[in-house]
C-alpha cells in the first residue's frame, strides 16, 4: 500500500508533488490545508514570509505575508506534532517549524545577495554538514545546494539541532533531537528529476530519506 503525504504548498506545487510521487508515494497538495492528519507524513513547502507576530516581533523586513496560510499551517503543524508522524520543512516550512518550536527569524538578511538571486538560474553555494548527520550521510561533509531566500533562522527552536550551515554560518538544515522532524532552507524539489543541475547535489535523496522515515513510522503502527 502506498504512503500518503500531505504537502502544504501554494507555489510551484507540481515540483514537490513530482518528487514525492517519483519516490513511490501519493502526494495530496493543498493550500492552507485543514487540520486533517490522516496521512503518513507532512511536508511544509516554500512560499510567503511568516507573520513575525508568531515570534513576538513587529514587521521589520518580512514581505508578502499570507495570514490565512500562516494560521492554517501552524494549526496543522501542531496537530501533526501530537501524532509523532514525520515532518519535513522546506524553506518557508523550515522557518515555520523553527518558529513553532520557539525560535525566531532574521527578517531580512544583511548579505541577502549571498543567498538569493531573483533572475534565473538560482544561486548555488557551498554548505557544510555536521559529521554523523542525515545530510552528511546523504551528501558528504561539504557540497553545493541551491539558494532562494531572504530570511534565515535566528534563535533556534527547542529540540532542534542545526546540522548544516552555509560558509557564512547561516543554518541550512536542522534535525530534531529525538523525533522524525527535519528541515532544509534550500529547495531539494528544484534539484531533482528534470530540475536536476550539474552544479548542485541531487535533491531527490532528501525525499527518499523522508519517505523511509514515513515508512518506518507506518510499520510501527
Amino acid at each position: 500500500m502506498k504512503l500518503r503525504l500531505l504537502l502544504a504548498a501554494n507555489q510551484k506545487k507540481e515540483l514537490y508533488a513530482n518528487a514525492v510521487e517519483a519516490c513511490g508515494a501519493i502526494a495530496d497538495v493543498k493550500y492552507a490545508p485543514d487540520d486533517n492528519v490522516d496521512y503518513d507524513g507532512l511536508i511544509l513547502c516554500g512560499g510567503n514570509d511568516i507573520n513575525p507576530s508568531y515570534y513576538n516581533e513587529e514587521i521589520n523586513g518580512s514581505v508578502n505575508i499570507d495570514d490565512t496560510r500562516d494560521k492554517a499551517e501552524f494549526v496543522l503543524l501542531n496537530k501533526f506534532l501530537k501524532t509523532g508522524k514525520p515532518i519535513l520543512g522546506i524553506c518557508r516550512g523550515f522557518q515555520l517549524m523553527n518558529v513553532a518550536f520557539g525560535g525566531t527569524l532574521i527578517q531580512h538578511l544583511e548579505k541577502v545577495q549571498a543567498h538569493r538571486k531573483d533572475t534565473p538560474p538560482e544561486l548555488v553555494h557551498f554548505a557544510n554538514a555536521e559529521k554523523g548527520s542525515v545530510f552528511e550521510t546523504l551528501y558528504g561533509e561539504r557540497f553545493s545546494v541551491n539558494s532562494y531566500h531572504h530570511q534565515g533562522l535566528n534563535k533556534i527552536g527547542n529540540g532542534l539541532r542545526v546540522t548544516m550551515r552555509s560558509d557564512d554560518g547561516l543554518p541550512e538544515a536542522f534535525e530534531h533531537e529525538s523525533a522524525p522532524y527535519l528541515g532544509v532552507q534550500w529547495h531539494p524539489e528544484r534539484m531533482c528529476l528534470d530540475q536536476a543541475r550539474d552544479d548542485a547535489v541531487d535533491g531527490i535523496k532528501v525525499f527518499e530519506y523522508f519517505l523511509e522515515l514515513c515508512k518506518t513510522y507506518s510499520n510501527k503502527k
